[in-house]
């Protein structure tokens, strides 16, 4: 008897979520099943993404990934990159606060303090501030029922420079979204779980956050790649031995009758027709309910409510010299109410030390634009929205000379916004999904838009798609 065929799997997005669903379904079935890796864009990658910059390589999107969540790094290990895991050379970022950089304090979740010492320290708050955030200690109250907004919360317990100081610039740096939009349940897990146990803010950060390090140097909270993060998901892929294939786009998928699919692609008078056994759309939100609005209707409606902020990466290269002096910690956060262009900027040739190694007459400054609600800036030509951040840099750093190079990246529609009850509408999505044998969904709409959170959903989806496969016989091992 000849050996059954390998069954043959889809896999829709190839940024870093499709590609560890790849490398996954390879690892668990091995040769008995086939890969195809289905890509928009001219390259893999999605928002993973390395490119010149003056002769450096300079990531254009993600830079880091969190070294205490294992996902990531494990996977970079496994595909032969162990070697290229760095630690940044630099540590501790700013917050631009009444008219300078302020340290960020140590010890906040999500820029909720675990310690207002740090924060008194800083003087990143009036005194007045702090004194209103201390109250969280003697205020009366309960902890929430069901989900909130995490500004909303903050406010009531620690008042409103903590939400406009630290939260603020810490949820968007994140989700370039808004605090008083985002879900505490989804967007600050960790905290949310210890807010459910106490009435007190500030205890449930202690709890949440990081064990301070007494004397010993505290463990790295993040790690990236020599050569730039964007390496990654084209190790994972070819790692995976998919059949790769970019600029193609997939307009429809249909469940047969049979229990297998009909994926369509391609454009609309050349159509192109793909047959699978299973499919893992690894796609945004938006895409992925136009594809499933046949399909699975239920799920199709509530991706379609999840919004999306569109953001830019402005990255410049410039001389030591036009810099007032060494570029000192990471990088910095800038409250939305400084009404600011420039929300966020990491100094990237300080933060690690491969790239400063390359060019020492060079330094890497990378700053983000954008919010939920405020696309605006973003409409600005390339050359303009450069210029206007250098501008931005000239009053916050003291840049002064033009740069060297610089790079406009954008990313429409870029990041989920997990509004309350993300993690319910999450919850009805899996439901619905469920239902259908052979369908599974991951990516950054889910369960966290990190670079290891993204893993983890691609690794739940394979995990539960292996299940069904080898409990229903699809495949043989």
């Amino acid at each position: 008897m000849p050996p059954p065929r390998p069954r043959h799997v889809a896999v829709v997005g190839g940024g870093i979520s499709g590609v560890a669903a790849a490398w996954s379904l390879r690892a668990a079935l091995g040769d008995s099943v086939r890969l195809t890796l289905l890509e928009t864009d001219p390259a893999l990658g999605g928002k993973l993404r390395v490119s010149d910059l003056a002769g450096l390589p300079v990531d254009e999107g993600a830079e880091s990934v969190l070294w205490r969540r294992p996902e990531a790094v494990d996977l970079a290990r496994a595909v032969g990159l162990g070697d290229d895991l760095v630690h940044p050379a630099a540590t501790g970022a700013s917050v631009w606060s009444r008219g300078r950089l302020r340290p960020l304090p140590a010890r906040t979740v999500m820029g909720v303090p675990a310690d207002l010492r740090p924060v008194v320290a800083g003087r990143l708050l009036s005194p007045a501030g702090v004194a209103r955030a201390g109250l969280d200690a003697v205020l009366p109250g309960r902890p929430p029922e069901g989900d909130v907004a995490v500004g909303h919360l903050v406010r009531r317990r620690m008042g409103a420079q903590v939400v406009d100081r630290l939260v603020e610039p810490l949820l968007g740096g994140v989700y370039a979204g808004r605090a008083d939009e985002l879900s505490l349940q989804a967007a600050v897990p960790q905290l949310a779980e210890q807010v459910a146990r106490t009435r007190s803010l500030l205890v449930a950060a202690r709890r949440a956050a990081p064990p301070p390090a007494h004397g010993a140097p505290p463990p790295p909270v993040f790690a990236g790649l020599r050569g730039g993060v964007g390496r990654l998901p084209g190790a994972v892929a070819r790692a995976s031995g998919a059949e790769v294939r970019t600029r193609v786009t997939v307009r429809e998928v249909a469940r047969l009758p049979d229990g297998t699919w009909r994926l369509v692609a391609g454009p609309v008078p050349r159509p192109e027709v793909l047959e699978a056994d299973a499919v893992v759309l690894a796609v945004p939100a938006a895409p992925a309910a136009r594809l499933l609005a046949d399909v699975v209707p239920a799920a199709a409606r509530e991706l379609a409510a999840v919004e999306h902020a569109s953001v830019a990466v402005v990255s410049l290269a410039l001389r030591p010299s036009d810099l007032p002096g060494p570029l000192r910690g990471t990088g910095f956060l800038v409250p939305p109410t400084e009404g600011r262009l420039v929300k966020a900027a990491t100094f990237s040739s300080a933060k690690w030390a491969w790239l400063a190694d390359l060019d020492p007459g060079l330094a890497v400054v990378r700053a983000s634009v954008g919010r939920h609600g405020e696309e605006r800036d973003l409409q600005r030509a390339d050359a303009d929205l450069a210029d206007a951040v250098r501008r931005e840099l000239a009053d916050l750093i003291g840049l002064h000379g033009r740069p060297v190079a610089a790079r406009v990246t954008r990313w429409g529609g870029g990041l989920p916004q997990y509004a309350v009850g993300h993690l319910d509408r999450v919850a009805r999505i899996r439901s619905a999904v469920a239902e259908v044998p052979g369908l599974e969904l991951c990516g950054a709409a889910y369960e966290g838009v990190g670079v290891p959170a993204c893993i983890a959903t691609a690794r739940a989806a394979t995990a539960r798609l292996v299940h069904d496969l080898v409990a229903g016989a699809i495949i043989d091992v």
